[in-house]
Parts: structure tokens; C-alpha cells; sequence
């Protein structure tokens, strides 16, 4: 047996998820982020979206309230539950965004012009497969991933459990809870990103076996509370070429 729903939740927009869009649209090569990965904070859209979030949790009835918080260690991740009301929570590595390595801070024009074999490989191999020289392939993360599910429903045995991650992160936890294929992760990933501040929710009554999506990628929550809604789409390279 193990936990019956998983609500997962993007953390809301990040100064770095500012920084990126902005270096893709202007064609620059490197993102100006002059801070990790893990300790880039939320833009002012994002505590607003954070927010919001905590004011439509806050109006569930208690059967419907998570009673479990795991939480990515990213600063991003730990002020969209702060904020939200949903502390205490438990912080976990295995949620945290896929390590880039060398390509870390670099744009799709930054890898073409400073690592042009690199970008062929990505073009070549799709998000799935492809691991930039010292950073995780999206396979590397569904491994973390299966870990930190077995030890979730060790500890949340029929419970409904809040999960505060990144996009990657998400669309990687359905691939695995719900027994997705490759191609067909792919092809979610490809027809819609996932929304800052987010909500994804698995369902599982018996708390065991395979998990069903009740709804994916949902923001009413935010555009009901005045908050904005933000896409940010990352890179393009999805399937394999």
C-alpha cells in the first residue's frame, strides 16, 4: 500500500525562469543569473503566484487538503511552500531539477556556438535520452525518481501528499506513476509545458498499483485569485530527430 494522491505543483516563476526567456528572445548565449541553480529565488510574479496558491488551498475542505509536503531543496521550491501555507514540509534532493552540467546557464544559441557537437547530440538523441557531459539525462531523473516514490509510500501509506518540484520533475513523476511510454512523454512534453505554479494531480484509491491523471498542468487557482499566469518553455529540443 502506499499514498492514494500526489498533488504535484510547480513552484511559481523564478527570477532564473525571467532570465532564461528573456536570453532566448534576445538570441543571447548565456542566461545573466549571477547565482546557483539552487538558490535562485521567485520573480515577483512568482510570489504572487505562491500566493495564490495558498489562498485556494486553504479553501479546500479538510478531506480534500494534502496531509503530507515533500519539497524540492531549491530556494524556489521552498518559498513557493512557505508562501502557500504548506510548511512543515520535507525537503528531498531526489526532487530536485535536472542537473545541466556543462550546459548549465547556456541558451540553444549559447550550446550551438560554444558546444555545436553537444547540440547535435541533443537534436539527435531528444530530452529523454540525451546527458550533457557532467548533468542528467530526463532517464536519470526517472531513476531518482522510482527511489523517492517507494520511500513516499513507505511514509505516506494512504495519504493525499503535496509535491513542490520543477517542470521536468512533474512530467517525469507521471512517466513513472502512470507507466507512460517514452514517445508518449514525449509527446506531452512537446504539446504543452508545465505552468508555473501548477497543479497536477495522481490518483490512486487503494493505494497501490498504477496512479491515473485527474488533471494536469491546471492554473484556474491562479487566475482566480488575480495572480498571473506564466509559461516558460525551456529548450525545444523534445524528440528525437
Amino acid at each position: 500500500m502506499g499514498a492514494v494522491e500526489l498533488i504535484l505543483i510547480r513552484h511559481g516563476e523564478s527570477a532564473g525562469n525571467v532570465a532564461a526567456t528573456h536570453a532566448q528572445l534576445t538570441g543571447a548565449e548565456v542566461i545573466d543569473v549571477d547565482l546557483r541553480d539552487p538558490d535562485v529565488p521567485l520573480s515577483e510574479a512568482g510570489v504572487q503566484q505562491a500566493q495564490a496558491l495558498g489562498k485556494w488551498l486553504a479553501g479546500l475542505p479538510p478531506e480534500e487538503r494534502p496531509e503530507s509536503v515533500w519539497c524540492s531543496p531549491y530556494l524556489r521550491a521552498r518559498q513557493t511552500a512557505d508562501l502557500a501555507g504548506l510548511a512543515p514540509y520535507r525537503v528531498d534532493e531526489r526532487l530536485r531539477d535536472r542537473e545541466l552540467g556543462i550546459l548549465d546557464l547556456l541558451t540553444s544559441a549559447g550550446v550551438a556556438a560554444r558546444y555545436p557537437l553537444e547540440a547535435q547530440r541533443k537534436q539527435w538523441l531528444g530530452k529523454f535520452a540525451y546527458r550533457p557531459p557532467g548533468g542528467e539525462s530526463w532517464a536519470d531523473v526517472a531513476l531518482r525518481l522510482r527511489s523517492l516514490l517507494r520511500d513516499l509510500d513507505d511514509a505516506d501509506d494512504g495519504r493525499r501528499v503535496a509535491v513542490i518540484c520543477h517542470d521536468a520533475v512533474i512530467l517525469l513523476l507521471r512517466y513513472v506513476c502512470e507507466g507512460l511510454l517514452e514517445a508518449e512523454l514525449l509527446g506531452i512534453a512537446a504539446a504543452s509545458s508545465v505552468r508555473n505554479g501548477s497543479l497536477t494531480r495522481l490518483v490512486r484509491p487503494t493505494g497501490a498499483g498504477s496512479w491515473e491523471a485527474a488533471a494536469f498542468n491546471v492554473v484556474d487557482h491562479l487566475a482566480g485569485a488575480g495572480a498571473p499566469v506564466t509559461e516558460h518553455a525551456g529548450d525545444d529540443d523534445v524528440h528525437p530527430r
